[in-house]
């Protein structure tokens, strides 16, 4: 069950399997149950994974597992998934009843086509829901409402209700709690600005590179956003991110229906311009921008894998601010 606000409650699952086992006799001596996970993935399945593992472990102190409706396994991408856990179950002696369902599973033909249609339609409704979720996040990005992700140096996530007034600041780690509420960018203390605009102009009007920017605001004990010394790459996040003019961008990588993460081209990030009240003048910002691009320079597939490779076994991980982070100051920043 991934949200409180649908039929798929675990309480109400819990009612109807109760309901069923007393018409049948049945007495119900465990439960597994997953409460707010994602049915796209086992990850994070706990319940489910302890099920699983009691069963192949033959720890199973019961002979039938009661389970709402067939999707109940999961949403699976891959229909045979939820299959394949079924029939674990089966293979271990255990039956396997749909409390919900308009059909016995008794392994007959009729049964089987009924599930293998139940599985692909579990699927397809992750796949649409994730469709409209989309599109609903990129109106909410058109609007000017922020979507993730801490504020940065400089400025400051407020919580505003649904006619626009301020209710709060959030600080980090904190969300919104009602589903009418929403999230805006806001400048933040004047002494944090102050420093973003002479970091713009020390890097565009006199030439300093970031390197040397970061050296001279840890050498005054200035920390980061996340109260840290700042590097290389951390100034060089701070010129290059367009929310310091004002500007909403989003869907720069993509995680959809729990499958790879990728990193999207420019073409398919969500902006709108101007949405929220910059702290940096654009001329400036697009100043430093045009610098920065001067000097990139593109890697191949093969140098930029062999390069990575390198870095992560000088540094045992990789992040964006470590890749920002590792050439000299004197090298061009390259475009991974």
């Amino acid at each position: 069950m991934s949200t409180d606000h649908q039929k798929y409650s675990t309480e109400n699952q819990a009612d109807a399997i109760r309901k069923y086992a007393s018409t049948r006799g049945i007495e119900i001596v465990r439960t597994y149950a997953d409460d707010g996970k994602s049915g796209l993935s086992i990850d994070g399945r706990a319940s489910l994974q302890r099920l699983i593992a009691d069963v192949e472990a033959g720890a199973a102190d019961f002979e039938m597992i009661l389970v709402y409706d067939v999707s109940r396994w999961g949403r699976f991408q891959d229909a045979d998934e939820s299959a394949y856990y079924e029939y674990i179950c089966r293979r271990s002696g255990i039956q396997i009843a749909y409390c919900a369902e308009q059909f016995e599973n008794d392994g007959s033909p009729m049964s089987t086509m009924f599930k293998g249609f139940k599985r692909a339609m579990a699927g397809e409704y992750s796949r649409e829901l994730s469709v409209k979720v989309f599109a609903g996040q990129c109106r909410l990005i058109e609007k000017g409402y922020r979507q993730g992700g801490p504020a940065g140096f400089g400025l400051r996530r407020t919580l505003i209700d649904e006619h626009g007034t301020a209710k709060a600041v959030l600080g980090r780690g904190e969300q919104k709690s009602l589903q009418t509420d929403r999230v805006i960018l806001t400048p933040g203390p004047a002494d944090e600005i102050a420093i973003v605009g002479e970091i713009y102009r020390a890097f565009v009007h006199e030439g300093r590179s970031e390197r040397e920017i970061a050296d001279d605001l840890n050498t005054r004990g200035i920390l980061t956003d996340l109260q840290r010394p700042w590097t290389r790459g951390t100034v060089h996040q701070l010129l290059v991110n367009e929310k310091y003019v004002g500007d909403n961008v989003w869907n720069r990588r993509s995680f959809k229906l729990k499958q790879k993460r990728v990193q999207n081209v420019p073409d398919m990030w969500i902006r709108a311009s101007g949405v929220f009240e910059g702290i940096v003048e654009r001329d400036l910002y697009d100043a430093a921008h045009s610098i920065i691009n001067a000097r990139s320079f593109r890697l191949s597939d093969a140098e930029m894998l062999e390069a990575l490779q390198t870095l992560y076994a000088q540094k045992g991980l990789l992040s964006g601010i470590i890749i920002d982070d590792c050439c000299p100051p004197s090298a061009p920043m390259a475009q991974i």
